[in-house]
């Protein structure tokens, strides 16, 4: 089967649950088609100060969640017919803007009275570099969600020898850059990385064929027969799909695979294993 002329494939329209979720992923989908990739982390990386900016975590450490915030941003929502659950509003360095967590969506930033919704990247200028204060925001929210992920709901590929590096894919059976990095497992395992796939169905049509992998008796031998193009199949279960598809959304995975460190950052996209090692420090 020949692969997909891109490294990711996009998430689908049918999987988003409400008109701001459609709208945000719209607007997602917008910015990847602008940058020309369809890589999540490659997405808005498309000028010059972007790609100069460091990172910075922006959260104050002494300050949590502001319930004010939540309360009038869930109200607002409300009162637009939206019904979303605001998990919590952290006020940033950048005075009046909060970075708000929400269930089934990726995270943004919104303002003290909860009437705006940003998308994006927010770049500090003024020191000797351009600051991204938005990327240490998104990593950490991705770092402790992962973290939170029961290891018993994944499908996981441990290290050959020293584990060096531990990385969650949202992977889906269907796509072709995920079965090219699957075919890749045994280097990576070899290099001392340590693989936590997730599921990430692009379609409503292979939801049923990730749910027939988790509800395996052994995962990943229907993992690995799915990524050959075999047609798994299981009996019904009680299974994490869902759960793994919402947890994509709220990081704002909108292709497959989406990789992830143990640290939260994102670094594709398929890579093929040299440099993946390289990316996840485990040369």
């Amino acid at each position: 089967m020949p692969f997909p002329t891109t490294k990711n494939t996009t998430l689908r329209n049918p999987l988003s649950r409400t008109v701001l979720s459609r709208f945000m992923m719209s607007a997602l989908l917008v910015g990847i088609a602008a940058g020309c990739s369809n890589n999540a982390a490659d997405a808005t990386s498309n000028t010059s100060v972007v790609n100069a900016a460091q990172t910075k975590a922006t959260t104050k450490p002494s300050a949590g969640n502001d319930t004010t915030v939540v309360k009038a941003l869930q109200a607002n929502l409300k009162s637009s017919g939206i019904e979303e659950t605001i998990v919590s509003a952290v006020p940033t360095d950048v005075d009046g803007i909060y970075w708000v967590t929400a269930e089934g969506l990726p995270s943004f930033f919104t303002d003290k009275a909860g009437k705006h919704i940003i998308q994006g990247q927010i770049i500090a200028v003024g020191d000797a570099a351009p600051v991204d204060i938005s990327a240490a925001l998104v990593a950490t929210t991705a770092q402790e969600a992962l973290k939170a992920v029961d290891k018993k709901d994944m499908v996981i590929y441990p290290a050959k020898g020293e584990t060096k590096a531990v990385i969650y894919a949202f992977t889906d059976a269907d796509c072709g850059y995920c079965r090219k990095l699957h075919s890749e497992m045994d280097d990576i395992n070899a290099r001392g990385i340590e693989v936590r796939y997730l599921a990430w169905p692009r379609s409503q049509e292979s939801v049923p064929k990730m749910e027939a992998i988790w509800c395996s008796q052994d995962r990943k031998a229907a993992m690995d027969q799915a990524k050959i193009g075999a047609n798994v199949q299981g009996p019904s279960c009680a299974n994490p799909v869902q759960e793994h598809m919402a947890l994509g959304s709220r990081l704002g995975v909108r292709g497959t695979p989406a990789v992830f460190t143990e640290t939260g950052q994102q670094v594709g996209g398929y890579l093929p294993a040299a440099e993946l090692a390289q990316a996840v420090g485990a040369n």
